[in-house]
């Protein structure tokens, strides 16, 4: 198999803190990784969003998805500095198999494209019959 392993960490930081702090963490993380001797492949804030359940009484939290390769080594030092951070409250690190990731663009320019491509693909049909309620068979079993 030529596909070498990478790995994926999720972490997710606290909804509270500045934007410029979010960004601190992104290069913090990856710098980090590199001291390390790993290759980052790829790093992105995906955004607040609500989380599943409640954690330490946030029920939002801001998603960072990191992708590295290196041998594994690395996943031990930057999960302990996540776990001794106050501003992490969640991360997961995946060992993914498989083509390496391409990086996404984040450029605003391609977004507005990507939703009116998006709308013309899914249009509604409108030849398609609703079937009959539980009225409407008894009512034509009745006759």
């Amino acid at each position: 198999m030529s596909d070498q392993p990478y790995y994926e960490t999720m972490y997710i930081l606290r909804p509270d803190i500045p934007e410029e702090e979010v960004d601190s963490h992104l290069k913090k993380y990856s710098e980090i990784l590199v001291k390390s001797g790993t290759e980052v492949l790829d790093s992105q804030m995906r955004g607040k969003r609500r989380l599943a359940y409640t954690i330490g009484k946030h029920k939002e939290g801001i998603y960072v998805q990191l992708s590295h390769k290196g041998n594994g080594q690395q996943v031990a030092i930057l999960e302990r500095s996540m776990r001794l951070s106050e501003d992490v409250i969640r991360y997961l690190t995946v060992k993914q198999n498989g083509p390496l990731p391409t990086p996404k663009s984040t450029s605003k320019e391609d977004e507005p494209d990507k939703s009116e491509t998006e709308k013309e693909e899914v249009k509604p049909t409108e030849d398609k019959k609703e079937s009959p309620t539980k009225e409407e068979k008894k009512e034509d079993s009745k006759e």
